[in-house]
């Protein structure tokens, strides 16, 4: 499906040789440009670019007077302007970056801090009663740094509160220190330190570099049609790759504008109120936004009237008058009205709901990427969106399968200088993923086209192996469900029968609002109609034999994944 270009005209983005480059250079291009907008009390305040870059010299600074300089700093907490500033006065003064998810039980942000020999940890205000519980079992960590200071309830002389260091290193500035604004960077050294979803035991510590970091920012921005007249609205938490990369780091090199979401009860007003041109999310977000739209629709009637539209607008597009703004001129309205598009990676999506947002007006440029890769591998481009496809590498980044020749899939295989050092302490899990040729093993099943696309079939640890000797990816199957307006929540997976054999399943948690007041077995009549029309356009082999109706969601992480793992 070739989509019309609605972003164009974005200007050239510059290129960064490091990420002190990165915020320098943006402070003089753009000084006093809001570079975010965030909750302080009751309202939003303005943080522009010139004090980000004043606010990062005086903290690297201050970290150097407390002998913290170059060595590793946790940081957690809701995004924050200053949760940003301390991750890169960490990186740009030699020293690693340790993220942590603020949603960990305190067992594990003990020991991921334990095992990353953390000596400071900077934190919001939400850690505030966490970091006080925890602290005195963490011996190595020489400073606690609330960014939120109000209702801090440790009483130690480690306490050292944000604004009480960005008072010390202004100073020490004004006095003539530049041991930290000299610091020559190493750009092959460890910078940031960030640990895969799971338990202790099973978490991998993915190592990045200066020039990993820089890399992937670069082609964030050179895959991207935005610029200084963007606005966003940040979502997703910082810790996350994807986030912190092209939410953040990327937007920061284009000088475009974030507001920072201050609840997830409140992303629909916010993008309301903000009215945001473009986004960057995961797949729970479009689906949770595509779903609003056609509940509200169904309820008021106008199923059938959006939907002539839609071909009414479709085409028109075909002669090239595009109409969309004015005929979905509602639809847009719960976004803010101005919405053209979204980047969206993370899991895959539903191409269906490609299809009904660029009908919308709003073109969604579905990528791909791992934390082991900074994070950003491929990415669709304006204009030339594929449906199934995550897009086509960025730049800088090679794409290989590796597959036999009698085979249509193959694992992905990545290289480029956004790929990771390797796991943190572990040689034997750092070999295991890369060829002896140095390409990097994703785990991700797919292939490539004749134009250099790429399709995500699945994930190899998922992948269903039936007796017969095929192979199902659960993934692809969910791609077909979770656009069913029946079906809230999805996941496929294999159950044994009694005979030993397995069955393909689909657990489904269903839409609350379509099936409020239906009984159970009505539920259920309906999901497997809906069910048994999609297996009539698969193969037998690929069809979905059980059902299982869900009483509760599914647990995910902070990124919004479904934790598969816990599935029983």
């Amino acid at each position: 499906m070739r989509m019309i270009n609605n972003l164009k005209g974005a200007k050239p983005n510059k290129i960064i040789t490091d990420l002190r480059h990165l915020v320098k250079s943006s402070a003089e291009q753009f000084e006093n440009k809001p570079l975010y907008w965030y909750k302080e009390g009751d309202s939003y305040v303005p943080y522009p670019y010139s004090r980000l870059w004043e606010e990062m010299n005086a903290f690297g600074t201050a970290l150097a007077a407390h002998d913290l300089m170059g060595k590793n700093i946790a940081v957690m907490g809701d995004t924050h302007p200053r949760w940003i500033c301390a991750y890169l006065a960490t990186i740009n003064g030699n020293g690693c970056i340790v993220p942590i998810d603020k949603e960990l039980a305190m067992d594990s942000i003990i020991d991921f801090l334990e095992l990353a020999e953390v000596e400071a940890v900077v934190y919001t205000g939400v850690m505030n009663d966490k970091i006080a519980a925890c602290a005195d079992r963490l011996p190595r960590v020489k400073a606690f740094i609330p960014i939120h200071a109000e209702g801090e309830t440790v009483e130690d002389e480690k306490i050292l509160p944000f604004a009480q260091m960005l008072e010390e290193g202004k100073a020490a500035l004004d006095s003539g220190e530049t041991c930290y604004t000299d610091c020559v960077l190493d750009m092959q050294k460890m910078s940031a330190l960030l640990f895969t979803s799971g338990t202790t035991g099973t978490s991998k510590g993915v190592m990045l570099s200066h020039g990993n970091l820089t890399a992937a920012t670069n082609a964030a921005c050179q895959s991207m049609s935005y610029d200084d007249n963007n606005n966003f609205v940040s979502v997703l938490p910082p810790h996350h790759s994807y986030e912190i990369t092209c939410g953040h780091l990327a937007i920061m090199n284009l000088g475009a504008t974030i507001r920072i979401n201050d609840s997830l009860k409140h992303v629909m007003r916010n993008f309301k109120e903000e009215a945001p041109n473009a986004l960057m999310l995961v797949p729970l977000y479009v689906e949770t936004m595509h779903k609003k739209i056609w509940d509200t629709v169904r309820k008021q009637g106008m199923e059938k009237k959006l939907r002539m539209g839609m071909k009414l607008s479709g085409v028109l597009l075909a002669f090239g008058i595009d109409m969309r703004q004015k005929i979905f001129a509602q639809v847009l309205d719960a976004f803010g009205g101005r919405l053209k598009s979204i980047v969206c990676g993370g899991a895959p999506l539903a191409p269906e709901l490609v299809k009904d947002f660029y009908a919308f007006g709003i073109t969604v440029l579905e990528g791909y990427g791992i934390t082991e890769c900074a994070p950003l591998v491929a990415v669709n481009r304006p204009g030339d969106v594929h449906l199934h496809s995550v897009g086509l590498p960025v730049n800088g980044c090679q794409v290989r399968i590796d597959k036999q020749p009698e085979d249509e899939t193959g694992e992905i295989l990545v290289k480029g200088d956004n790929v990771m050092m390797g796991y943190y302490r572990n040689p034997e899990a750092t070999a295991a993923v890369f060829t002896e040729d140095g390409w990097f093993r994703t785990g991700d099943i797919g292939y490539m086209d004749d134009k250099g696309y790429i399709y995500i079939t699945g994930r190899k640890k998922n992948v269903i192996i039936l007796s017969n000797g095929k192979n199902v990816f659960p993934e692809e199957l969910e791609e077909y469900l979770t656009p069913l307006p029946s079906i809230d929540e999805v996941v496929v997976l294999a159950r044994e029968n009694s005979n030993g054999e397995l069955t393909i399943t689909a657990l489904v948690y269903p839409n609350e609002e379509m099936f409020a007041g239906v009984s159970p077995d009505e539920v259920f009549a309906k999901i497997k109609a809906d069910i048994n029309e999609v297996n009539k356009k698969l193969p037998s082999f690929k069809q979905i034999r059980g059902i299982e109706i869900r009483e509760e969601r599914f647990e995910r992480n902070t990124s919004r994944k479904i934790q598969r793992f816990k599935i029983k």
